[in-house]
C-alpha cells in the first residue's frame, strides 16, 4: 500500500467533498505535491486535467493515474498561453521548480513560471469562471523575524540573493493573484505551503528529508548545513494536499498557511532519519547556504478556524512512512520515537 493511502491520510476535511464530480485543472501535475493532489482528487471522483512541462516533474509520479479514465495529461509549458477544452470548475496552480537544487539550476525559468505561468493559469480560471488556488510558499517570509509566522507578517526577503528567484517569483505570483481578484473579480485563493515531505520526493532534489534518507541508505555522511540548529516545520504530503483541497472548496481568499507547527532542528532530523534507516553513517557539516532561514514555523490558526484543517500525520509516523517507501515495499523500518529535543 502507498504510504499516503492510509485511512488516516485520506480522510476528507469539511468542504473537500464539494470537489467530487467536478473538473479540476492541476498545473505541475507530475511534481511531488502535484501528483499526490491529482491522485487525491480522483479518489474524490473529480475529473482531473494535469498540466506539466516535465522539466522537473516526472511521468513516473503519474504511473497509476495514467491508467485512470478520470485523469488526462497535457504536456506543455505554462509560461506560454494554453487552453483546456470544456468546462473547468477549479484551477490549482502548483507549477514551478520547487527544490533549491532545481530553482538554483533554473533561475530564469523559475521567475518566468512565477510570473508568466501564474498569469496564464489565472487567465484560464477567469475565462472558465472557475476557482483559482495559488500554491505559494513559506519562502515569501524569507528569513523571518517573527515566530511562528502569521499570514499578516510581511517577511524578510533578500530580493537579489540566490534564493530570490524562488522567493520573489512566489511573492509576485501572490500579487498577481490578488490583483486578478480585486480588478476582475476572479475567485482566487492563496495557500502558503510550508516544508512538505513524503513519498515521491526525488533523492537528488536537494531537500533535507530525501537527501538524509539517500545518504543513510548509501552509508554516506548525512550532510547537515551549518551547525544544524536551524529549524523547519515538516508537513506530511497527504496533510498538505488535504489543506489545499480544503482551501479550494472554501470561499476564503487567503493567504492561508498550510503546514505543520511541529518544529525540529535539522541536526535532530538527521539523527532521527539515521535511526529509522538503521544506518551507521556519520553526521557531516557543510556551509550554510546564503539566506537560509534560521527558523521556520507556521501559525495555522486561520487554517484551523476558517478551513477546519490541521495536520493529522505526526512527524515520527510520516518520516517512518517516507523511509519505508524509499527503501521498498519489503523493507523493515523500526519504530523510533522523536526525542524530546525534536518535539520542542
Amino acid at each position: 500500500m502507498d504510504p499516503c493511502s492510509s485511512p488516516l491520510s485520506r480522510a476528507a476535511f469539511p468542504g473537500a467533498l464539494s470537489l467530487a464530480r467536478r473538473r479540476v485543472v492541476v498545473t505541475g501535475a507530475a511534481g511531488f505535491i502535484g501528483s499526490h493532489l491529482c491522485e487525491r482528487l480522483t479518489q474524490l471522483d473529480a475529473q482531473v486535467v494535469g498540466v506539466d512541462s516535465l522539466i522537473t516533474g516526472r511521468l513516473d509520479n503519474l504511473t497509476e493515474l495514467m491508467r485512470s479514465p478520470a485523469f488526462e495529461l497535457i504536456t506543455c509549458d505554462v509560461t506560454a498561453p494554453f487552453d483546456v477544452t470544456g468546462p473547468v470548475d477549479a484551477v490549482l496552480h502548483l507549477a514551478s521548480p520547487a527544490s533549491p537544487r532545481d530553482y538554483l539550476r533554473l533561475p530564469l525559468l523559475t521567475l518566468m513560471t512565477g510570473a508568466l505561468g501564474t498569469l496564464q493559469a489565472l487567465q484560464l480560471a477567469r475565462a472558465k469562471q472557475s476557482r483559482f488556488v495559488l500554491a505559494s510558499t513559506s519562502e515569501v517570509y524569507g528569513d523571518p523575524l517573527e515566530h511562528p509566522q502569521q499570514e499578516s507578517y510581511l517577511g524578510n526577503v533578500n530580493p537579489i540573493g540566490p534564493r530570490s528567484v524562488y522567493d520573489e517569483a512566489k511573492r509576485y505570483a501572490e500579487a498577481l493573484t490578488a490583483s486578478f481578484r480585486r480588478d476582475s473579480g476572479t475567485d482566487t485563493a492563496i495557500a502558503r505551503i510550508f516544508n512538505t515531505y513524503g513519498p515521491r520526493m526525488r533523492p537528488d532534489d536537494g531537500r533535507a528529508v530525501p537527501a538524509f534518507i539517500a545518504q543513510a541508505h548509501a552509508g554516506r555522511p548525512l550532510t547537515v548545513a551549518g551547525d544544524g540548529s536551524q529549524t523547519r516545520s515538516l508537513c506530511y504530503v497527504a496533510d498538505t494536499v488535504d489543506g489545499l483541497l480544503a482551501l479550494a472548496a472554501s470561499e476564503h481568499s487567503g493567504p492561508v498557511n498550510i503546514g505543520s507547527p511541529e518544529e525540529i532542528t535539522m541536526l535532530e532530523l538527521a539523527h532521527h532519519i539515521r535511526r529509522l534507516c538503521g544506518s551507521a553513517s556519520p553526521i557531516g557539516f557543510v556551509d550554510l547556504p546564503a539566506d537560509d532561514p534560521r527558523r521556520r514555523c507556521p501559525d495555522i490558526t486561520l487554517a484551523r478556524d476558517l478551513l477546519g484543517w490541521s495536520p493529522r500525520v505526526g512527524l515520527a509516523d510520516g518520516l517512518a512512512r517516507t523511509v519505508r517507501w524509499a527503501a521498498g515495499p519489503d523493507a523493515s523500518v523500526p519504530t523510533v520515537a522523536l526525542s524530546a529535543a525534536a518535539r520542542s
